[in-house]
């Protein structure tokens, strides 16, 4: 997650909040109470909506059957089963520094010569978590493994995972995450209790914002919450990037199609140089171009909130041919990682994208 000097959203792991996806949760609970549990789980979804945030929960759940499980009340009954759990309790402890003898866990890795995660998880990582789930839990009744962006395992993981799946190893869970599941093996897949959640609602994305970025003003509340898609994860990052601004000079230079000011489109052409700029611009053009395409396809162009002043009058002048529309924002799109790919000057690529938007509205 995003965080900036003030204010920090916890990693998945250390996260003891969650809001949303209650269904999905007590699926989950369903199945334990029932005794049909399942030996892997996947949890799939859009990014950014707290999928890692649930499987965390599943897993301190599962890990703490192994401790005083909870007594009968005062008038005699067994306290239902929950997945919250405080962070004072040892298991969220242990799992929250990486100390639990009964858990780990693979997700991509920053790689060594930038900040940047690796694209993929490696098969490197995936058979020390397979050799793990292999051994005798030690304080738990189960052990836990969990696999964040499973999608992006290479074919030699997937293949590797697949095999666990067919023989699952006595008392172990597998909980797979995954932004898109279709990239996954069909047979992972038909392998794994499926919990598919959905975006975030609104009110619950400006619950989020506000919870981790109370220092941002309504107007940027407001924005973020129509830009996030219903990714609190997505507003965050964007609320550290500056985003609301540059989606204002986009609105700013599309609201005079179907010509193009030269001043504001070089100066926000120059803006794409500094720092990851050029990354968050061209992620939003895109989005928005795919958002104007299909309410206009689908009618609903007037009745859709605004995102801000004048972004509905700029959607209007692209709205005329929503297929065009649709075959600039895959041209814009491949321009886009073409550019990060291969370091091709930047704000030529921008220009040149702003001016194929511009050709939508001629």
């Amino acid at each position: 997650m995003s965080d900036d000097a003030d204010s920090t959203a916890p990693a998945p792991r250390d996260n003891a909040y969650l809001l949303g996806h209650d269904a999905a949760g007590q699926a989950f609970l369903s199945a334990w109470q029932t005794g049909r549990m399942a030996h892997a789980w996947l949890l799939s979804g859009p990014r950014g909506i707290g999928k890692a945030t649930l499987a965390y929960r599943i897993a301190r759940f599962v890990l703490a059957q192994g401790a005083a499980a909870a007594g009968p009340d005062l008038f005699g009954a067994t306290p239902a089963p929950s997945l919250q759990m405080a962070e004072s309790h040892p298991v969220f402890a242990k799992v929250k520094s990486q100390g639990h003898p009964d858990f780990r866990s693979a997700e991509r890795e920053k790689m060594k010569t930038s900040e940047r995660l690796s694209a993929v998880v490696t098969i490197e990582q995936i058979r020390k978590i397979i050799e793990f789930m292999y051994l005798t839990p030690a304080e738990s009744a189960w052990r836990v493994v969990l696999i964040d962006d499973a999608d992006a395992m290479n074919a030699a993981a997937a293949n590797a995972v697949l095999k666990v799946l067919e023989e699952p190893p006595r008392q172990s869970m597998l909980i797979l995450v995954a932004h898109n599941a279709d990239r996954l093996l069909p047979t992972i897949r038909s392998r794994c209790r499926r919990l598919e959640l959905r975006p975030l609602v609104d009110s619950q994305v400006q619950a989020l914002i506000g919870r981790y970025r109370p220092d941002l003003v309504p107007r940027d509340v407001q924005a973020l919450t129509g830009l996030a898609d219903g990714s609190v994860g997505r507003a965050l990052e964007l609320a550290e990037e500056g985003g609301v601004d540059l989606f204002a000079a986009l609105v700013d230079l599309f609201g005079d199609l179907p010509t193009l000011k030269a001043g504001k489109l070089h100066a926000l052409a120059d803006v794409t140089l500094r720092g990851d700029n050029y990354r968050t611009v061209t992620a939003l053009l895109t989005w928005w171009l795919a958002r104007v395409a299909t309410l206009a396809a689908q009618g609903r162009l007037t009745d859709a909130q605004e995102l801000l002043p004048g972004e509905r009058a700029a959607a209007a002048k692209l709205a005329a041919a929503p297929a065009r529309l649709a075959e600039i924002w895959q041209g814009v799109s491949h321009l886009a990682e073409r550019t990060l790919a291969l370091n091709i000057d930047k704000k030529r690529s921008f220009i040149a994208a702003a001016l194929q938007v511009a050709k939508a509205a001629a």
